[in-house]
């Protein structure tokens, strides 16, 4: 948390007060700067214990005050922007962070240190029982028979099942793109025209019509099929343009084409 000054301009936290002066709301000429410093120097005193977070924030924003104050004392050119000027502290804003970063890490590695203290003072048991509760101890195998140990050695030493783990719900079906590609190569030319959902009819899953729909976008690209759907949500139909036979018409859901033959 940054001290809290009082000038007779401003009122309120240290850190802000840069931010103020960077902006242009607040020239840095009105800001005495040494009465600033002597009334935290004796709030010191009353600050206990004392906070050098707060210490070196406040050290290091009066210097960027005080050079300020010094640069614009000196005579200069006009156009300089205060932006400028504060580019020369970022590697000392990086370092300061660095500085926070290490007293957190500081901070954990003694609170391990005194975890690791207090571990040291205990002494895990190493005897056993002592010699008169060693009567004392409960049988383990009273009211065992013999033949309820010999059952148990059976269990034990029997040849356990493999356990087996069902992965059919999540393993993928093999079916490839080239595969459908060949087949559908090998049936469009006989078919001509077809609907897509007559060459997907003997399809048993979802994976199936997806991979023969990506089939036929591949010979789509390739130039030796159309395509054409003529209502929202209708059978698509396919027509083989890539072979040597002439195309024909197969009868479709819906509707008859004429075909050669």
């Amino acid at each position: 948390m940054a001290a809290h000054v009082r000038t007779p301009v401003y009122e309120g936290p240290f850190d802000v007060l840069l931010q103020l002066v960077s902006e242009h709301k607040l020239d840095v000429y009105d800001i005495p700067l040494a009465d600033v410093v002597d009334a935290f120097v004796r709030q010191l005193p009353e600050a206990q214990p004392l906070d050098l977070e707060v210490c070196s924030e406040f050290l290091v924003i009066a210097a960027v005050l005080v050079e300020f104050k010094s640069r614009a004392l000196l005579p200069g050119p006009d156009d300089v922007e205060d932006d400028e000027e504060l580019s020369g502290f970022e590697e000392r804003d990086r370092l300061l962070a660095r500085l926070y970063e290490l007293q957190a890490y500081a901070a954990a590695a003694d609170a391990f240190a005194v975890l690791i203290e207090h571990a040291g003072r205990s002494v895990a048991r190493a005897a056993g029982l002592e010699e008169q509760f060693r009567d004392a101890a409960p049988d383990l195998l009273a009211g065992t028979t013999s033949e309820q140990l010999a059952a148990a050695y059976l269990v034990a030493t029997a040849q356990q099942p493999v356990a087996g783990l069902d992965l059919s719900h999540v393993t993928v079906e093999a079916v490839t793109v080239s595969e459908a590609v060949a087949e559908l190569e090998d049936r469009l030319p006989g078919e001509g025209t077809v609907g897509f959902r007559q060459l997907t009819r003997h399809c048993t899953t979802r994976m199936q019509v997806i991979v023969r729909f990506l089939a036929l976008l591949e010979l789509c690209k390739r130039g030796w099929v159309t395509l054409d759907q003529g209502t929202t949500f209708g059978d698509l139909v396919v027509t083989w343009i890539g072979g040597a036979r002439e195309p024909r018409t197969v009868a479709m859901a819906g509707s008859v084409e004429e075909y050669d033959g």
